[in-house]
Formats: C-alpha cells, sequence, structure tokens
C-alpha cells in the first residue's frame, strides 16, 4: 500500500491543478466486465428516484449553499434533521477555515452513522456546499455570481438522503456512516490546499476518537442529464478491489451503460484526502473522456432543470447494491 500510495501521491503533485480538475487518461483502457462473476445476487434494492429529486429540490430551494450565508446554514440544519429522523447518530464538526483569499468560512461537515457500534465501516460522501463564482460561464457578465449546485453538490447529497432513508426501513446491520462535507468548492487554479478544505479537516481532525473508515465511496455529480461514470484514475489505484465490486454492483442493477469499465480522468477531489491517509476511496464522477466534467460545471446552469432522475436512481441503486450485497 505504501507503494501505491506513494505512486498517487507523486502524480497528484503532478497532474491535479485544482478541484475536480480533470486530467485525460488512455480512454481505450479497458476493464474485463465481470458482471456475470457477481456473487450473492438477490432481490433487487429499493431507491426512490423521485424522493431523492425531491431532496435535490430542497437544496436548490434554499438558493446556493454558499459558505457564510443563511441558504448554507439553513441547508445545513435541513440536512442534520433529515438524518436524524432517519435515525442516525448525527454530530456535528465546525471549524473556522481560511480560505486562499483570506476569507474565513465558517464551517460544518455533517456526520451521520448507523449501527454506530460496528467495527468495520463505510463511509459515503458527498459536498454540499456550492461554487461561490460562476468562473466557467460562457458569458463573462455571469462569473462573479454563485452557482446553483443543483448537481454539482445537491445531487450527491440528494442520493445519499435517500439512501439514509431506504437505511431506516431496512437496515442491513453494517457499519454505514454518511458525511456531507464543507468547504470542497472554495478554490483557485494552481493551489491544490485551497480546494477540499472540509474533508482535509476531518481526516486530520477525526470527529470521534480513534475513527477511521474501512472504505470511502464519494458522490458528486450525480444527478446529470446524459451522464457517465468511468473508472477515476486515483480510486483504481488506490482501490482497485473496491471500484470493481462497485461496477459490478452497477451491473447488477442494470446501470452498466452509465458505469462503463474504462479508465476516466484523474479527478482531484475529496477522496484524495483519504487516499493520502492510505484508505481506500473511490470517486463516483460524472466525466466525459473528450469533453471533462458535465457541461454545466460551475456555470449559472447548473440548475434544476439539468438534473435527470434517471441519473440519481443509477448512482442510487448501484451504492444501495454495494452496501446490501457486501
Amino acid at each position: 500500500m505504501q507503494n501505491v500510495f506513494t505512486s498517487i501521491l507523486s502524480l497528484i503533485l503532478l497532474v491535479s491543478c485544482s478541484a475536480k480538475k480533470a486530467n485525460s487518461t488512455d480512454e481505450s483502457a479497458g476493464f474485463q466486465d465481470s458482471s456475470e462473476m457477481i456473487a450473492n445476487a438477490g432481490e433487487a434494492v429499493s431507491f426512490d428516484a423521485d424522493s431523492a429529486y425531491v431532496y435535490l429540490k430542497k437544496q436548490v430551494d434554499f438558493g446556493p449553499r454558499v459558505p457564510n450565508t443563511d441558504a448554507h446554514r439553513l441547508a445545513g440544519d435541513w440536512m442534520v434533521s433529515e438524518l436524524k429522523r432517519h435515525g442516525a447518530a448525527v454530530m456535528e464538526q465546525r471549524a473556522d477555515l481560511k480560505a486562499f483569499d483570506g476569507t474565513m468560512l465558517k464551517t460544518r461537515n455533517i456526520f451521520g452513522q448507523f449501527n454506530p457500534d460496528m467495527e468495520d465501516r463505510t463511509l459515503l460522501l458527498a459536498h454540499y456546499d456550492c461554487r461561490p463564482w460562476a468562473d466557467e460561464d460562457p458569458d463573462p457578465e455571469k462569473r462573479k455570481q454563485p452557482v446553483d449546485g443543483a448537481n454539482d453538490g445537491a445531487s450527491g447529497v440528494a442520493v445519499l438522503l435517500e439512501i439514509a432513508r431506504q437505511l431506516s426501513i431496512d437496515n442491513p446491520g453494517k457499519g454505514i456512516d454518511i458525511l456531507f462535507v464543507d468547504a470542497e468548492d472554495w478554490g483557485t487554479e494552481g493551489d491544490d490546499d485551497s480546494w477540499a478544505m472540509g474533508t482535509r479537516y476531518f481526516v486530520e481532525h477525526p470527529i470521534k476518537d480513534g475513527y477511521l473508515p474501512s472504505r470511502v465511496i464519494v458522490a458528486d455529480m450525480v444527478g446529470g442529464k446524459g451522464a457517465k461514470f468511468p473508472i477515476e484514475y486515483f480510486s483504481q489505484q488506490s482501490a482497485p478491489a473496491l471500484v470493481t465490486t462497485i461496477w459490478n454492483a452497477a451491473a447488477e442493477a442494470g446501470h452498466s451503460a452509465l458505469f462503463p469499465r474504462q479508465l476516466g480522468g484523474a479527478v482531484t477531489d475529496d477522496h484524495v484526502e483519504f487516499i493520502k491517509q492510505g484508505i481506500p476511496a473511490v470517486d463516483i464522477i460524472e466525466y466525459h473522456p473528450r469533453s471533462g466534467f458535465n457541461p454545466h460545471w460551475h456555470t449559472s446552469t447548473d440548475n434544476i432543470d439539468n438534473i435527470d432522475k434517471n441519473t440519481l436512481k443509477a448512482v442510487g441503486e448501484t451504492i444501495l447494491t454495494y452496501i446490501m450485497r457486501n
């Protein structure tokens, strides 16, 4: 693991320039479809895409969840209440973090546990903050506006909240943690440490004494129309067995078309902070080999109109199938 970790860290330093900055890999590098080897296939899991969509819309209705705003605070309060309503043991982690531009961000990580006494733990993670500026917008006049973050932020939270609801209905008796992490998207080009600040703080300051997840699954930009989720490069390098099991779960759930067994980009995202600690971590993130991220990424059009319930369903069913079968 140390050799793999060293290689990954070297690659991170060489190729990553910003949060969710992706560098293309060899898109022809395929992976053998082992869906015929799926074991323990059973009754299909229950994931309600309509419910996930409601969770997504609720976040967008608060307004852009930019740190230090009322929308951010109210959305956080609501997420805490939802996790508690679904039976999770909830903890909050607050910190004042200094952004690259000197702004002090009042951040809050929100952490919920199902079956907290179980030693083996799977951590599901999504960031809930929004990009403060639509700096990728084709219209220069809109580049200082905050982003709605319907896909980049709200979609991952929505999928995990619906998973929490399903766990409250059918508890698998496994250690499942859900982390809604803050301050992922306030960063600048060329400064890697300006991104994923909430996750870095979480990793460096354990929310519980001795807390260490066995594995991490990140859901980021998982609601877009026409989305595809190839295998993210650092995920494959750090956790190839976990990648295979998750993509097998996608196949079992009938979503192979959205989860192609080929490499996507090398993406700097929240999962990298766990990889640095030697923890297997996989990033489920939309990526297209020729065009990169979702076309609405960091623009004013990352809004509810560009969300597809079928994408939410594919990712939600994949993660739930993984949980129930493993």
